[in-house]
């Protein structure tokens, strides 16, 4: 994958990369459309379709790392939080130490 900053890409472009990249994981493990698409249950077409990221759903994608065995991609679009959000809520602020202004120093 390209070093390009992710952030400054559409939709659509990261659709199409999320594609590029399903379809390099298939072809690197010499599999055709054909057997992945009934591996996973879905059609041909729609693999077309996520391959060439024209529009997908979430359960063809699912569908797809799974027959890949690439379910370990997953972990790496939503990674587990280290930090439980509802324990930050919980725990006030450390105090921090306050600093003067620029007229009390003059």
């Amino acid at each position: 994958m390209p070093t390009t900053n992710l952030s400054f890409k559409t939709a659509d472009e990261l659709q199409v990369l999320l594609g590029e990249q399903i379809q390099s994981l298939r072809l690197s493990r010499n599999l055709d459309q054909r057997s992945i698409a009934e591996k996973a249950g879905i059609s041909e077409k729609s693999l077309r379709n996520l391959e060439a990221g024209r529009g997908s759903t979430v359960a063809t994608l699912l569908r797809t790392l799974k027959a890949l065995d690439s379910l370990e991609g997953i972990r790496t679009l939503a990674p587990d939080s280290a930090v439980s959000p509802l324990a930050l809520l919980n725990h006030p602020k450390a105090r921090q130490r306050a600093r003067r202004s620029r007229q009390e120093i003059q």
